[in-house]
């Protein structure tokens, strides 16, 4: 190892280039371009080929993911690796990105996503793969335009630039109902983005900008601040899912294609929405609207879980698993304390790793029998063992197990409703309880038991690459779970920025001088990132 001045030399050196990168533009167009390159060299005559070009697209999009973790500065609250150019002078439209410790695991986890996703359906897709793959890559690239965009109009285009490839995917290589999956995905998913344009140009006319820390600052009386929640509700309360705004969910878990599950699953693009814009923009309409967040969530909670107890599809009830659980991220997020929006995002990005992979654990036996119905299952355990312990291991994650991801999410939430109020805090936690029963309930029926019939009798076990990506999936479950402190570190100063905004007056003269926000570090350290003062 070098040491001595040649060390300073080339520690300084590494620094100023990872300063001076472009680490999120690199983000969101190595996987565009890399999908267009797979459009124009795949081939359904050259499967391997295909395959081997969008995993390369796949990996090269994660490495920036690398530099961007390694130098994230936990103690700054504002906005890192900061790009900021004018793209539309008149409009005041620019292309301006930035990371903080919510939006930086979320960019981690699509770029790894899009690994897995790539990998998983290396022997499933045999027709089309070209589009297949270039489809999944380009979307990849939308979202992290959307977890990376501090622009109001880029952050607009690239949330619906995502409904294109996800409506593709899902309409041509779904099940039979593949057509009214998608075109129900895609309409419920525009209306509600037309009632977010809305408000957003209702902020672009009391501004003249579309820059969020603009809008963040700016003071809106009582009622344009209800319109402009509601606005931004209905557009990010379609991607959460909330009840009711949920009833897509379960068609695409159904008859779309493994893959756009498990992207729709990881994602999770609506509880960001809602943390990035809802709150902090309008947050005297937050408050207004809490109260029917809450009973909202507990809805959810609740009610989703007893709809997953009597599901005969392991899709249909992974999907209303998944609504059971994103209900504890909007209720973290609206009983307003650090504990609980906290445990919100955690919960968003271990909900997130959890449901994939408990989707992929269903798509390889989908993919091996052709049926997710649970009655058609039993004693997989006798011909799939290693198989079968994956699926303990995520099943008890989704319970919320400690030790698991599952459980650090959903304990932060409980804690922070037990602190907004006891009551609300009990009903939430009766999803330990319901989560715990549908899943073992459908465990028990798909794993257990003597070997129900001779198409079970004929599984063969998981392979070197389906082991291998469950094995991936297993230790994000088991690191978050056990580790959590490097992802709430990162987490934490962000949350405490949103929490100020969020509590901020309606009204100018009630306003802290600084706009609630702190954006200085706590401590003084050298600069490793690009970081400027723009409200977090």
């Amino acid at each position: 190892m070098l040491s001595g001045p040649k060390a300073l030399m080339w520690r300084f050196v590494l620094k100023f280039s990872i300063a001076h990168m472009h680490l999120l533009s690199l983000l969101i167009w190595i996987p565009i371009v890399a999908g267009l390159v797979v459009l124009r060299a795949g081939s359904d005559a050259a499967r391997g080929r295909t395959r081997w070009i969008a995993l390369i697209g796949a990996v090269a999009g994660f490495l920036p993911v690398i530099p961007l973790v390694a130098n994230f500065r936990n103690d700054v609250t504002s906005m890192q690796f900061v790009e900021n150019m004018r793209w539309s002078p008149t409009f005041d439209i620019a292309w301006h990105l930035g990371v903080d410790g919510i939006s930086l695991w979320l960019v981690a986890l699509t770029a790894l996503t899009t690994i897995i996703i790539v990998v998983a359906s290396w022997e499933s897709i045999t027709q089309r793969t070209a589009q297949y793959y270039g489809a999944f890559l380009m979307l990849s690239g939308f979202m992290q335009g959307v977890f990376t965009s501090l622009d109001g109009m880029m952050f607009f285009i690239a949330f619906e630039a995502t409904l294109i490839p996800l409506y593709l995917l899902i309409g041509t290589w779904g099940n039979k109902n593949r057509s009214y999956a998608a075109v129900k995905f895609f309409f419920v998913s525009f209306l509600g983005s037309l009632m977010m344009l809305m408000s957003m140009l209702y902020l672009y006319s009391q501004t003249h900008s579309f820059d969020l820390a603009t809008w963040r600052e700016t003071h809106l009386g009582t009622i344009p601040q209800i319109l402009i929640f509601l606005g931004f509700l209905a557009a990010f309360g379609v991607k959460v899912p909330m009840w009711p705004l949920h009833t897509w969910l379960p068609d695409v878990h159904l008859d779309g294609p493994t893959g756009a599950a498990v992207m729709i699953g990881m994602l999770k693009l609506g509880g960001y929405g809602l943390l990035r814009f809802a709150l902090p923009i309008a947050p005297q309409a937050s408050h207004f609207f809490a109260p029917m967040m809450i009973t909202l969530s507990l809805i959810a909670v609740i009610y989703s879980s007893l709809l997953a107890l009597v599901q005969t599809d392991m899709r249909r009830l992974l999907a209303y698993s998944t609504i059971s659980h994103m209900g504890l991220v909007t209720l973290g997020l609206f009983v307003f304390n650090r504990i609980g929006q906290a445990g919100a995002i955690v919960q968003m990005l271990s909900y997130g790793v959890v449901s994939g992979a408990m989707l992929l654990c269903t798509g390889m036996l989908y993919d091996r029998t052709k049926s997710a119905a649970i009655n058609e299952y039993g004693g997989v355990a006798n011909t799939m063992p290693r198989f079968a312990a994956f699926v303990m291991l995520f099943s008890m994650a989704n319970i919320g197990l400690p030790g698991t991801s599952g459980f650090v999410g959903e304990f932060m939430v409980l804690m922070g409703a037990i602190r907004f109020n006891f009551w609300i805090g009990a009903m939430a936690a009766s999803t330990l309880i319901l989560s715990a029963a549908y899943t073992l309930w459908m465990y028990k029926r798909v794993i257990f038991g003597a070997i129900a019939n001779a198409r079970v009798a004929k599984l063969k076990d998981v392979g070197r690459r389906e082991f291998a990506l469950l094995g991936v999936m297993a230790l994000l479950v088991l690191a978050i779970g056990l580790n959590p402190k490097p992802f709430t570190d990162a987490i934490d100063p962000s949350v405490g920025t949103l929490l100020a905004q969020s509590e901020r007056s309606a009204h100018p003269e009630d306003a802290p001088a600084d706009g609630g926000e702190h954006l200085q570090a706590a401590a003084p350290a050298p600069v490793v990132a690009t970081a400027v003062r723009t409200p977090g």
